[in-house]
């Protein structure tokens, strides 16, 4: 907690919505939500899917408890995670989008350079010297 949130002011919306997307900017988070996407899963699978080191995962979780980006309940020795809301599994349809879209540009740009390749253009080669 910064000092300013300490003394109670607000923090600006533009920053909220930068420390959320800091927040989101882990590869394993990344793919826990997109896994709760389909629906709760107890950590164990979590683990078989994304096979990283339980301590690991472990923290991941936490941060997106602390976020409350996800839930946890126990039953009995097995805990099950879950996304707390839809909104988050519409954020990872958006990007999944927008990731298209800006994939799809490069795709473009990766065929044309291909292409260009396939048929060089003349370049100047030098007179063999005697």
């Amino acid at each position: 907690m910064t000092g300013a949130q300490a003394a109670g002011a607000r923090v600006p919306l533009y920053q909220a919505k930068a420390e959320f997307f800091r927040m989101l900017g882990h590869p394993v988070r990344i793919r826990v939500l997109e896994l709760l996407q389909d629906g709760p899963m107890p950590v164990r699978d979590l683990l078989t899917a994304i096979e990283i080191e339980p301590s690991s995962l472990s923290q991941q979780l936490a941060v997106l408890r602390r976020a409350g980006i996800v839930t946890a309940t126990r039953s009995s020795s097995t805990v099950v995670y879950e996304l707390a809301g839809g909104d988050v599994a519409e954020l990872l349809r958006s990007a999944r989008r927008i990731l298209v879209e800006l994939l799809a540009g490069q795709e473009d740009l990766l065929t044309e350079l291909r292409d260009k390749r396939r048929s060089p253009t003349p370049v100047d080669v030098p007179e063999e010297v005697s």
